[in-house]
């Protein structure tokens, strides 16, 4: 019998979160656990996990959506490069402000998105209710199977 090979789908994942800061770090773990399961999907891990939380909390601190709307996450790997967005009833739309004071504590969030995501943006969402901003991740500089514990694969001429 003959083996055919059927078209890959990337593999998506999405969930909803209550809309409170306290969440942010339940975004982050549960993309931590998303990446675990995929193939090399450490590259992404630390930038990935900044970014989302930036985005996450800017969701909630920022976003004008009644307080029982929930924030939906979502995060897919394709074609070499992780794709997360955050999903919200709010109406406002993210601008990118000048960095803040260097001590103070907030409003650097986008400012780091912008620095280190290949790309980034905020569209509406279908149906009209609410935006999402995403965020395109490349895997990190420099990062190879050697620094996350695992031998090199020997590749011979």
């Amino acid at each position: 019998m003959p083996f055919h090979c059927a078209s890959r789908r990337p593999r998506e994942f999405a969930t909803r979160l209550a809309s409170r800061v306290e969440s942010t770090p339940l975004a982050r773990t549960v993309l931590r656990a998303y990446l675990t399961g995929m193939p090399r999907g450490e590259r992404f891990s630390d930038i990935g996990e900044l970014l989302l939380g930036e985005l996450f909390a800017n969701a909630v601190q920022h976003g004008d959506a009644p307080p029982d709307r929930l924030v939906e996450i979502r995060f897919s790997v394709v074609a070499d490069r992780l794709r997360i967005e955050v999903h919200d009833a709010g109406t406002g739309r993210p601008t990118l402000q000048p960095p803040t004071h260097p001590e103070s504590e907030h409003g650097r969030g986008l400012f780091l998105v912008n620095e280190l995501a290949e790309r980034w943006g905020c569209c509406p969402r279908a149906g009209g209710v609410g935006k999402f901003v995403w965020a395109l991740i490349a895997p990190a500089p420099g990062c190879t199977d050697l620094t996350h514990g695992r031998a090199p694969k020997l590749v011979t001429a």
